[in-house]
């Protein structure tokens, strides 16, 4: 029995570990291939190009693309194209991008602090990056972790964590109403929403009459990048397709590919990477088959694949690989050893309370433990201890452990506190008083609507966890 466990979590764990190297390849490939760029600039375009739309438009776009890549990558991406606009919007003294000597000195030499409109385009991107990210498995390393340990601890539960059934419990209100909530909260906090007769209010509304010079800075940018490539097409491709045979391999309402050609043991990370061998194979043109009815010679040519291992090489975050891995070692060390069985019947007096307190104080201890440390890491101790919280108060063990692990992507106050947070403070040069100031707001919905989702909306998708299920109670 022993050996049949061990080997229930080494599995777990290896591909949960594998879905994420893939899914931060598949990141890489479409930085590579410059794919992000025309996806942000043509969203803006579409959206709009006053101010308000402008920061509307990078919102839903970091979002929507930190849903596919991982939020760290999607950041990194995101703020050169922030940058560049806000560079030409000082050019052209449409408002004011950086802070004066007065308002905040700097030593010569030193980077000037962005201003309080400047920092709403930041905060904005790299909220929107966390929030994104809790939308699918793939998109933040907190969610293969949860999967992970969950599917370890509970190999007989009955309720699965397959790709659609839980985009469709993040996506709804966890995605799109947090970042309707964001968008405005910073609105209100950065660029005087309902105050129009403020200074920065005067500043967005003379930006906002200024709004087809932001229109043409968006479409020279767009247009520089020319036509789509072949490489852009086969990358955006590959990309579908993945995500088409993530959905279809076992979707829960119908029969998937999976079930139909009895393949039951493949696993969401074989089809990541198969995607990233399709890449690494594919070339990034195909001018080779002009020589297919030629004669000799032919010219020699080495030709460059959709993916380059150099650059992966080069950009890879090796090192949140070996904290994932390492954070599931350290799951089941406390595991086995005992540790989060006792904790978590340490927390049994909580039994007293209503089941819905019970989801909200787990929530806002994950929040309030991840504001200080690695949010990948707080989930791996974490959520063994709720996994033995949930049996010790009688409570379905989802209901303890998804709604937590979805919060502990939502701590914006410092820069330690998530990769994005870090990344825009040290690209934009904010400090943290800034930024605890800003996440108080996003703060407060990253605990509201994680715990409305889970008593509501998370009802619908897994309606066995109204009630302590049977399986849990020989787990």
């Amino acid at each position: 029995m022993s050996t049949s466990i061990c080997y229930i979590s080494i599995s777990c764990n290896f591909f949960a570990s594998v879905w994420n190297l893939g899914g931060l390849v598949l990141a890489l490939a479409i930085e590579y291939s410059n794919l992000h760029k025309r996806i942000a600039l043509g969203t803006i375009l579409l959206v709009g190009c006053s101010p308000r739309r402008l920061h509307f438009g990078l919102i839903t776009v970091t979002s929507f693309l930190s849903m596919w890549i991982s939020n760290s990558a999607c950041t990194a991406m995101m703020c050169p194209i922030v940058k560049a606009i806000l560079n030409e919007m000082e050019a052209q003294k449409i408002f004011t991008v950086y802070m004066t000597q007065e308002e905040e000195p700097v030593e010569e030499g030193e980077p000037r602090h962005p201003s309080k409109i400047s920092m709403a385009f930041y905060f904005g991107t790299a909220y929107a990056s966390s929030i994104g990210g809790v939308g699918t498995l793939i998109g933040t390393g907190t969610n293969l972790t949860f999967k992970g340990i969950y599917e370890t601890r509970f190999p007989d539960s009955k309720e699965e964590i397959d790709f659609p059934i839980f985009m469709a419990y993040a996506v709804p209100i966890t995605v799109v109403v947090n970042v309707l909530m964001l968008y405005i909260s910073l609105q209100l906090t950065h660029m005087a929403l309902f105050r129009p007769n403020s200074k920065t209010g005067q500043e967005v509304k003379a930006a906002t009459a200024n709004k087809d010079l932001l229109h043409g800075v968006v479409k020279e940018n767009y247009k520089a990048l020319g036509k789509m490539t072949c490489h852009e097409v086969q990358v955006a491709s590959v990309f579908a397709l993945m995500v088409v045979l993530l959905f279809t391999v076992k979707p829960g309402f119908m029969t998937g590919w999976g079930e139909a050609l009895d393949l039951q043991a493949v696993q969401s990370s074989a089809i990541v990477f198969l995607s990233v061998v399709i890449l690494f194979a594919l070339p990034t043109q195909y001018t080779f088959f002009k020589y297919c009815c030629g004669s000799a010679p032919f010219t020699g040519r080495a030709m460059d694949a959709c993916l380059s291992w150099t650059f992966i090489h080069n950009n890879m975050p090796w090192g949140l690989c070996f904290l994932i891995g390492g954070g599931f070692a350290l799951a089941e060390g406390s595991k086995v050893s005992g540790m989060a069985k006792m904790l978590g019947e340490s927390m049994s007096f909580i039994q007293a309370f209503p089941r819905d307190v019970v989801i909200g104080v787990t929530i806002v201890m994950g929040i309030a433990c991840t504001a200080f440390s690695s949010n990948v890491a707080v989930c791996n101790i974490l959520t063994p201890v709720f996994c033995e919280m949930a049996l010790a108060v009688k409570i379905h063990p989802l209901l303890l452990t998804l709604p937590a692990t979805l919060a502990m992507s939502f701590a914006y106050h410092l820069p330690v506190s998530t990769p994005p947070n870090a990344i825009i403070s040290g690209y934009s040069n904010i400090k943290t008083k800034y930024m605890a100031v800003a996440g108080i707001l996003p703060t407060l919905w990253g605990i509201i609507l994680p715990w409305v989702n889970a008593v509501t909306w998370g009802m619908v998708v897994f309606p066995e966890s109204k009630s302590f299920p049977d399986w849990a109670k020989d787990a």
